[in-house]
């Protein structure tokens, strides 16, 4: 939703609200997108969001509950009925429910429950046991499956009793007599084929899976890769546990994404500013996420000073040399920062498998070399232009070179260690990247100019 459309929809709700006019906010929040009033309410104080809430038929009200944070979700169920408790529960989907209660405490995962009835509690509790970012927490149980000795027609009639509860119609999953994955046919193939048919012999045999235990960012991969609309979900015997739709996997798509973008600027998601949390909370979580990273920080400049005072005769006997320290950690750090992007991106797209892993390390040196020419020739021209001495335009230039090109090398190289080590690339952060590149770039610039100061 843009912003101006969003502040429309808010001050509308506002405006009703204060007016009192109940029935017209009704029909207003009706014709909403579930999403938009998911958003609006978190811009209502705590009395005004269960005053619209209560304004929505129960099928609007469902989606709602599917769209807001787990705190929203939680706050809401506490002022609803016994019997509208039951009723939406038992109209949303079952991932939905597990994403909400997971970010609960237990006690009140167990509330919630309660209301929900013995089959769906129990497919819920399950989904709650499989470990955070694995398929099996981010699947459904609400999936169509049938015999593989079942005639169409057979096949069809359970269709439609078991459609109404159902995520997603456009798989069926074919099992055998103990639950194993067998078969999968597609609505359009049940369809058109005769009535008298077994199930067995239309089905599709090429079945393509993830286990309960795969990494949900592997799954989303799956998906992407075989354009699929859901995905069967397995255990180690092959019975089949559950499935993963399409909208589970661009949320989860975001939620990697997120997580990646905040690994590499050196901080967390708990940085996500909530209405619902306090200012001494957003800050402490900030605090809490950056630290880390900035310590190490400290570390580094502390090497880095440290490497400075054992060339401190070098840079008494020229201080124009300290002029272009920097230019040059400053340019190191933007190239090995670049590299690293697209090396990240490039292990998390499988661009990066067997042979790709020398043609990227080729590729980024070799741009680092380029780059590193081009800059270099820059920098050393400006020198001179500076009236700089030509000795330190030349040792400004060669380093300048130097340095950009053990950037991109470190820049490559570390993300590709990292996956080596089954360490997530993306912790390979900018704070990383540039410390390190710093100490290598100073090291570098100095032991050169002590060289060549010396022979001059």
């Amino acid at each position: 939703m843009g912003l101006l459309m969003f502040y429309e929809y808010l001050s509308k709700i506002e405006q009703l609200l204060e007016d009192k006019k109940d029935l017209e906010l009704h029909v207003y929040l009706e014709d909403m997108h579930a999403a938009d009033i998911a958003e609006v309410l978190e811009n209502l104080e705590d009395d005004q969001q269960i005053q619209v809430f209560g304004l929505l038929s129960d099928e609007k009200a469902t989606e709602v509950l599917e769209e807001i944070n787990s705190e929203q979700f939680s706050v809401i169920l506490k002022d609803l009925t016994y019997e509208k408790k039951v009723t939406l529960l038992e109209n949303m989907s079952q991932d939905d429910i597990v994403d909400k209660l997971s970010e609960l405490s237990e006690s009140r995962q167990q509330e919630i429950i309660a209301f929900l009835d013995y089959e769906d509690a129990a497919d819920v509790k399950e989904l709650l046991i499989y470990e955070e970012g694995t398929a099996g927490r981010s699947m459904t149980k609400d999936y169509v499956s049938i015999r593989k000795d079942y005639s169409v027609y057979y096949a069809i009639e359970t269709l439609r009793a078991i459609a109404p509860d159902a995520e997603t119609i456009y798989y069926l999953y074919v099992t055998d007599e103990i639950d194993r994955l067998v078969g999968v046919i597609s609505l359009r193939e049940l369809i058109i084929s005769p009535p008298n048919r077994s199930v067995d012999t239309i089905m599709n045999e090429n079945l393509i899976t993830v286990n309960v235990n795969d990494d949900q960012e592997d799954v989303a991969k799956v998906v992407s890769k075989y354009d699929l609309l859901a995905v069967p979900v397995v255990d180690n015997n092959n019975i089949l546990r559950g499935i993963i739709t399409i909208d589970d996997v661009l949320d989860i798509l975001e939620e990697e994404a997120t997580e990646d973008i905040f690994k590499f600027a050196g901080t967390s998601e708990y940085e996500i500013y909530e209405n619902d949390t306090t200012l001494f909370k957003r800050v402490r979580n900030s605090v809490m996420s950056r630290l880390p990273w900035l310590i190490i920080t400290i570390f580094g400049g502390l090497l880095s000073a440290r490497i400075l005072s054992n060339f401190q005769g070098t840079i008494s006997s020229n201080a124009t040399l300290a002029m272009f320290m920097p230019l040059l950690t400053g340019m190191g750090g933007n190239v090995g920062t670049q590299s690293s992007t697209i090396t990240v991106r490039n292990i998390a797209t499988h661009v990066i498998e067997g042979t790709g892993i020398f043609r990227t390390l080729v590729h980024e040196i070799s741009v680092g070399l380029f780059v590193g020419i081009v800059c270099s020739t820059l920098v050393g021209f400006a020198a001179i232009i500076m009236q700089t001495d030509f000795h330190v335009a030349i040792i400004v230039g060669i380093a300048m070179w130097a340095n950009m090109t053990t950037a991109a090398t470190i820049g490559t190289i570390v993300p590709l260690v990292f996956k080596k080590i089954g360490v997530d690339p993306a912790v390979a952060s900018a704070p990383f990247i540039t410390t390190t590149i710093d100490l290598t770039g100073l090291t570098i610039y100095f032991s050169l100019a002590t060289i060549m100061i010396t022979k001059g």
